[in-house]
C-alpha cells in the first residue's frame, strides 16, 4: 500500500462529506468502507492491505495517524518522532528506528495540534513547547520549530493501563520483598517519602505503586505539571495540574500555587509527581506542618546529588542561608528512595535511605536497603542481563519514633 493510495482514499473520504453537520464515527467507518472497496478492486489490494488501508484512514482523520498503531502496543514504552520522516521507538529497553513516518510534516503539525488541543494547550512559533497528555495517560512533550532545527519534535511516554503494583515489582526483579514491606510500614506510620533516579527510571510507576499502601479512607491530594499518577485506591481524591498562561489571557497557575492552595484543603496527605525549582520549599514546608506521609520526586543521579539539587533548588526559591536549607531538608524527609535504570535496560531500587539528620553541618544518610550487583551472564542471542539484588544493610533503622506511634513494628 503506496503512500499516493492512503492519501487518494482520504483525499475522497473527506470530500464525501457535508461538513456542516457533525459526522459520527458510524458513518465515518461506512464511508471509508465504501471508498476502500472501490480503489481495492482497481488497485487489486489483497484483505490483508485493505484492511490495513482502513484502519489507516481512520486514523488519520479521527485519531492521531500511524501513531496509533504504536500506541496500541504494550512492549513500547517511548515514541520518539524526530521531524516526520524519523520515528524511533524504545522496546525492552531497547531503541530501534521504525520503517514508518508521516506523509507530510504538515499532517505532523496538525497531528501535534490535535494533541495539544485535547489537554487544552497551546503550542505555536511564539510559545515552541509544551508539555501536554493523551487520553490514556500518556505523557507527551513538544518541540517546534525554530527551537527545533530538524522539524517538530515529539517525545511520548506510555504508561501501562494496568499500573504496577508494588507485588509486581517484586515480581519483576525491581527490589526485594523485604524493602517492599518496609515500604509498607513506612508509608502506613507516614514517613515522608521522596523518590529519586534519572530520566526513565520509574519514577512515577513507583509512586503509584508506593500509594497502593496508603489506607484508603485518608484525604490525597496530588499535584502535577501533567497529571501521570493513577491512583486507584483512595475514593477521597483531589487531582489538581498545572496551567500555563496562554494568549487568551489566562493566568499561569504554578506547582507552588497548588501545593499552597492544598494545603486549604484538609489533606492528610499530599503527593507531589516532581519537584524541579522552586516548589520545593511549599512542599518541604508541608512536610513540616503536619502533612505527614507525603510523597514526591525528582530527578537525581543519586541520594546525595538529590539532597544537593534540593538544596540549590529551595535557595532558587528563597532567600535563606544554606544551613538553614539543609535542615529544612533534613527536618522534612525522612526516607529517600534512588531509583537507576541499568545497562540491561532493567529498573531496579538501587538504595533506601534513612535520613537522620544534621551531622557536621551535612545531612547524614543511613543506608538501609543497597543494591548489590553479582555477575553478568550471557542468554543466548539476549543482551547481558545484571544480575543482583537489593539487600537489607547491618545499619539499624533509628528514626521509629513514628513507626511506634502509628503501632508498627519494623520488619525484624
Amino acid at each position: 500500500m503506496t503512500t499516493e493510495i492512503k492519501k487518494h482514499v482520504r483525499d475522497r473520504v473527506l470530500s464525501s462529506f457535508d461538513y456542516s453537520e457533525q459526522i459520527t464515527d458510524e458513518a465515518l467507518i461506512e464511508e471509508i468502507d465504501k471508498v476502500v472497496s472501490v480503489e481495492a478492486r482497481t488497485s487489486f489490494l489483497p484483505v490483508q492491505e485493505r484492511e490495513e488501508l482502513r484502519n489507516s484512514i481512520y486514523n488519520s482523520i479521527r485519531g492521531l495517524d500511524i501513531l496509533e498503531e504504536l500506541l496500541c502496543k504494550e512492549d513500547i514504552t517511548e515514541i520518539m518522532v524526530n521531524g516526520n520522516r524519523n520515528i524511533f521507538l524504545e522496546s525492552h529497553g531497547t531503541l530501534t528506528k521504525w520503517d514508518k513516518c508521516f506523509e507530510s510534516e504538515e499532517k505532523l503539525q496538525d497531528i501535534i495540534q490535535q494533541i495539544v488541543a485535547e489537554a487544552n494547550r497551546v503550542v505555536n512559533e511564539s510559545s515552541p513547547i509544551v508539555d501536554a497528555r493523551l487520553k490514556d495517560g500518556s505523557r507527551v512533550n513538544v518541540i517546534l520549530p525554530p527551537v527545533a532545527l530538524n522539524g517538530p519534535i515529539v517525545t511520548i511516554r506510555k504508561f501501562s493501563k494496568d499500573p504496577l503494583t508494588m507485588e509486581k515489582l517484586v515480581s519483576l526483579g525491581a527490589l526485594s520483598e523485604e524493602a517492599a514491606e518496609a515500604l509498607r510500614r513506612l508509608v502506613l506510620a507516614k514517613y515522608n517519602v521522596f523518590v529519586c533516579g534519572g530520566t526513565g527510571s520509574g519514577k512515577t510507576t513507583f509512586l503509584n505503586a508506593l500509594s497502593d499502601f496508603i489506607p484508603p479512607d485518608e484525604r490525597i491530594i496530588t499535584i502535577e505539571d501533567s497529571a501521570e499518577l493513577k491512583i486507584t485506591n483512595i475514593k477521597n481524591l483531589v487531582r489538581l495540574e498545572v496551567r500555563n498562561r496562554n494568549s487568551e489571557g489566562c493566568m499561569e497557575v504554578t506547582i507552588r500555587d497548588l501545593i499552597r492552595a492544598a494545603l486549604r484543603m484538609r489533606p492528610d496527605r499530599i503527593i507531589v509527581g516532581e519537584i524541579r525549582g522552586a516548589e520545593v520549599v511549599d512542599m518541604l514546608q508541608a512536610m513540616n506542618t503536619g502533612h505527614d506521609g507525603s510523597l514526591s520526586t525528582g530527578h537525581g543521579n543519586s541520594i546525595p546529588d538529590m539532597l544537593d539539587r534540593m538544596e540549590t533548588m529551595m535557595l532558587m526559591g528563597v532567600e535563606v542561608p544554606l544551613m538553614a536549607a539543609r535542615k529544612q531538608i533534613a527536618s522534612a524527609v525522612d526516607i529517600m528512595v534512588h531509583l537507576g535504570r541499568l545497562r540491561d535496560g532493567s529498573r531496579k531500587v538501587l538504595e533506601i535511605s534513612e535520613v537522620l539528620g544534621i551531622n557536621d553541618g551535612d545531612i547524614e544518610l543511613n543506608p538501609l536497603f543497597v543494591f548489590k550487583e553479582d555477575e553478568e551472564t550471557i542468554d543466548g542471542d539476549n543482551p547481558k542481563k545484571i544480575l543482583g539484588e537489593l539487600k537489607r544493610t547491618t545499619n539499624p533503622f533509628v528514626r521509629q519514633g513514628k513507626l511506634k506511634r502509628a503501632g508498627i513494628r519494623w520488619i525484624d
